[in-house]
């Protein structure tokens, strides 16, 4: 099966097929294959990007996420033909479809070690020790509609994040476009939110922190392993993640 799209950030056409094999999951981009780790990440500007040789992969967060939520971690070639992974509909849910056929594999999780915190001004990404995978996820906003914001994992089971899309402002627009950003982004992938209100509608309550949560959930996947541990994200981005990632990856 070939999934089709294009990228949220270029706006060019690409394509994914999975492939069965032997050894980690790794990315085949231009007949070279690497690992999703985040000793590759080579920018976090609105994306997780990762970088191998010659080759630039962008928007990998949305299928690292449903990579952790069946727990694949060995077993699989990700052949992508294009510069970005495909938006869909914004979110995790096509791809958690598509990896159904696919066995949870890899190694034991592990614990985290002792207290890992990253922070940048107000926002933090925190790994604790603990028996079990938890993870908590908050975002605060001035918009009306957005605010404060939450949500635990568990109670809310981690494939349910994988609805969530992600969400911009419209009065952002011409300026990310303007630094080459967002070319690929329409209503039909993506949460946007006008200066007041709504442009488009909700999937559920909380949507813009649940999918913060499925992008810190992909960001994690960079660790190359599973982990135990109490996971903590407050205000936090992609730059943050793949820090919090590199320290565990260490």
């Amino acid at each position: 099966m070939t999934i089709r799209g294009i990228g949220l950030h270029t706006g060019e056409p690409s394509s994914v097929r999975f492939h069965p094999a032997e050894g980690p999951v790794r990315f085949r981009v231009g007949g070279l294959e690497f690992r999703p780790l985040a000793s590759t990440v080579i920018d976090t500007t609105r994306c997780t990007v990762l970088g191998y040789q010659h080759q630039r992969l962008m928007t990998v967060e949305h299928l690292l996420a449903a990579l952790y939520i069946r727990g694949i971690w060995e077993g699989l070639v990700v052949e992508v033909t294009g510069p970005e992974i495909p938006i869909l509909d914004g979110s995790a849910q096509e791809w958690l479809a598509a990896l159904k056929g696919f066995a949870a594999l890899g190694p034991p999780p592990v614990s985290v070690a002792g207290t890992i915190r990253v922070e940048e001004g107000r926002s933090s990404a925190m790994a604790q020790p603990a028996e079990g995978f938890s993870l908590t996820t908050t975002i605060l906003f001035t918009h009306p509609k957005i605010g404060y914001q939450q949500v635990e994992c568990p109670p809310t089971p981690l494939e349910e994040l994988a609805s969530a899309r992600t969400f911009g402002f419209l009065q952002e627009v011409e300026a990310m476009r303007a630094r080459g950003l967002i070319k690929g982004a329409s209503l039909d992938n993506a949460l946007v939110f006008s200066e007041h209100s709504f442009v488009n509608t909700p999937r559920m309550l909380h949507e813009p922190v649940w999918h913060k949560a499925l992008d810190f959930l992909g960001d994690l996947y960079l660790a190359g392993r599973p982990y135990l541990g109490r996971f903590v994200a407050h205000r936090s981005s992609h730059r943050l993640h793949v820090e919090l990632a590199k320290l565990l990856q260490s």
